[in-house]
């Protein structure tokens, strides 16, 4: 890069895109200190949430569904299921797939790790009148699909 060129953080996207990076940092940070005195960090609360709105998923779907690997998957299933939280069986019209299901436990941990983090995004964004609220969401989603896209 030449002394003439304009440089990345001269450009308000630039500018902006880094704020809103250090905002989805802030909040990861936050809400993993939050969640650790449920011995949850936030990977696993994507589980938990995902569990109890798709039950029956299988572990390729739940990998799919929160953009990870298989492998990662296979990681922390057996930590939480170790913990009471969640069920793995085998589907019963195809036994090499596993479907998901939280148990009582898992289910009672998220409701609380569910306020915990529904406090946290509050605070976030309050910072915002509900029609910016809607406007970041809306912005957000455009951004995703352009780089799902790519």
């Amino acid at each position: 890069m030449n002394n003439k060129q304009d440089l990345p953080w001269d450009n308000p996207r630039f500018r902006n895109w880094v704020a809103v990076a250090r905002a989805c940092h802030a909040l990861e940070r936050s809400l993993a200190a939050k969640l650790a005195p449920l011995d949850l960090k936030p990977a696993q609360l994507d589980v938990l949430m995902n569990l109890y709105r798709h039950p029956g998923m299988s572990q390729h779907d739940l990998a799919r569904k929160l953009l990870v690997g298989r492998s990662n998957i296979t990681m922390l299933l057996p930590q939480l299921e170790k913990r009471g939280l969640v069920l793995r069986e085998s589907d019963c019209k195809d036994k090499r797939i596993l479907r998901l299901a939280l148990t009582e436990d898992g289910t009672a941990l998220l409701m609380e790790a569910l306020k915990i983090h529904s406090a946290l995004i509050e605070v976030a964004m309050s910072q915002s009148t509900p029609d910016q609220c809607d406007l970041i969401g809306e912005q957000m989603r455009k951004v995703a699909e352009a780089l799902n896209g790519s």
